[in-house]
């Protein structure tokens, strides 16, 4: 399991970009403690909250816990759940997989800066062009 404070404390930048947000109100550690902070506000335990989105109690456990992670193909269906709007969902579930990521191959700060800007670059490039008439 990885050791999430670590994580944080190393990517202050992209700890300190996830919370220019406004989505969540404190710095989460995983996406699976922001489930259980989600979970814990409503009031369910992982029993209750597993069955309406359809995953046992045991790997609700797991999944909180960061040793197994939630399935992408259920965002939708957490975003409702939480009544969040779906893209913060999406965010928090993909920076929380590139962080990860970025932690495992021991990457410098700088990495979340070039991937903002490649990601800028990306959507710049993909912006379909318009035709010049000069009639």
């Amino acid at each position: 399991m990885i050791k999430y404070s670590w994580l944080f404390q190393k990517f202050s930048y992209f700890a300190n970009y996830i919370s220019s947000w406004k989505y969540i109100d404190i710095i989460m550690a995983s996406f699976g403690h922001f489930i259980k902070g989600e979970r814990e506000k409503h009031g369910w335990t992982q029993t209750e909250f597993g069955a309406k989105v359809g995953i046992n109690a045991f790997a609700i456990s797991k999944i909180e816990n960061g040793s197994q992670k939630f399935s992408k193909t259920k965002l939708k269906e957490l975003a409702e759940l939480f009544e969040m709007k779906f893209l913060k969902i999406n965010d928090l579930f993909h920076a929380d997989k590139f962080a990860v990521e970025a932690y495992k191959n021991h990457c410098s700060d700088n990495v979340f800066l070039v991937a903002d800007d490649n990601v800028k670059y990306l959507k710049n490039t993909n912006v379909k062009q318009a035709i010049i008439s000069f009639d």
